[in-house]
């Protein structure tokens, strides 16, 4: 057995503290190597402990757990996997801190005891475990703000899917489409919870209309529609164009929403019309889908491994020879429209 991950605990409830703590405590492969009750204990807790992985309260006295992220990805990157509270605020806070940089979020459990404690230890144990794994690179590169001129039209439609690292990807290359650009359809591995939030502020921070999916909307030029995260999303088509589907089901690959859910359909529904995407995260969801997309004339962008967070579902879509072309992050806004603007859709 290899070495233990070394968790540290920033949060200013120590009933909090202890129960994170007994959560770990129980699981092989953990070690519990300090506790702060504010980034400033957690300062000094981090140099001397230097653990693998942090879990970190949104809400805290003094400063911030937003401020202390942003400090921390700034001074000192590492993995940190926030803790929020069920609230709207709470939510927001912890959408923003996935955009600093967080590799994941769980939400504080509302009973102790029972099979809430054991669902709360359970997703806490997976989640650290992923981000113990992330490598935490120099900044990347952003995307170039896209030119007007290259946007899309002709009916094109691009599915997107991401999971860990994903929360910040999108927004970066949503924040760089122009108006009006093709509409997107998008799987986000995120709690159900925290969708609305999610989508709200990529709503703010884009040129396109973002809103969560809901069954029947249409599929239209300069929207985004994002999977709710509890759900299937698909598409379908009707005698007036593209529209969205949500349906309820067993997880696929793993995940509900899935990507290959998505990806399927589009493949199925849309064909050469289709751009597909895929970018960081963990396990191999979307790795069939694209390739589907692939087979039926999509063309089909993977994030390269030197931006990913997770080199994980764009390395197992290029196996399955789902991946026609393969690139940075900074590249892939420009090669979506440029391929949604082609004359026809290529294959190869």
């Amino acid at each position: 057995m290899g070495k233990p991950i070394r968790v540290a605990i920033v949060d200013d409830s120590a009933l909090m503290r202890r129960m994170l703590t007994e959560a770990l405590a129980a699981e092989p492969g953990f070690e519990v190597v300090g506790h702060a009750a504010d980034p400033y204990e957690a300062r000094e807790m981090i140099k001397s402990a230097n653990p693998d992985v942090l879990t970190l309260d949104v809400e805290m006295p003094r400063m911030d757990g937003l401020t202390f992220l942003e400090k921390i990805m700034t001074l000192r990157p590492m993995p940190v996997v926030m803790v929020s509270t069920l609230t709207r605020e709470g939510a927001d806070a912890t959408v923003r801190a996935l955009e600093l940089g967080a590799i994941d979020c769980i939400a504080k459990p509302n009973g102790a005891e029972g099979e809430r404690f054991v669902d709360f230890r359970d997703e806490l144990v997976g989640k650290l475990k992923v981000a113990a794994h992330v490598r935490l690179g120099p900044p990347r590169a952003k995307p170039a703000r896209a030119k007007a001129g290259a946007r899309g039209g002709g009916g094109r439609l691009i599915a997107l899917g991401a999971s860990t690292g994903g929360v910040e990807r999108i927004r970066d290359i949503l924040e760089v489409l122009p108006e009006g650009s093709p509409p997107i359809l998008i799987v986000q591995h995120m709690g159900a919870f925290y969708v609305p939030s999610f989508a709200a502020r990529l709503d703010r921070q884009s040129a396109m209309t973002v809103r969560m999916a809901e069954s029947g909307m249409r599929v239209t030029a300069g929207e985004v529609l994002i999977a709710p995260g509890d759900r299937h999303m698909a598409l379908r088509r009707d005698g007036f164009g593209y529209l969205c589907e949500i349906v309820d089901g067993p997880p696929v690959s793993g995940h509900r929403p899935s990507v290959d859910v998505l990806f399927n359909s589009v493949a199925e529904v849309a064909g050469a019309n289709a751009v597909g995407v895929i970018l960081s995260g963990m396990g191999r969801d979307g790795a069939s889908g694209m390739a589907a997309m692939r087979a039926a004339g999509a063309w089909t962008i993977g994030e390269s491994e030197q931006s990913c967070v997770v080199y994980g579902m764009p390395r197992m879509a290029k196996l399955g020879g789902g991946v026609a072309v393969e690139m940075p992050l900074g590249q892939i806004p420009a090669e979506m429209l440029r391929a949604a603007a082609a004359p026809a859709a290529r294959s190869s």
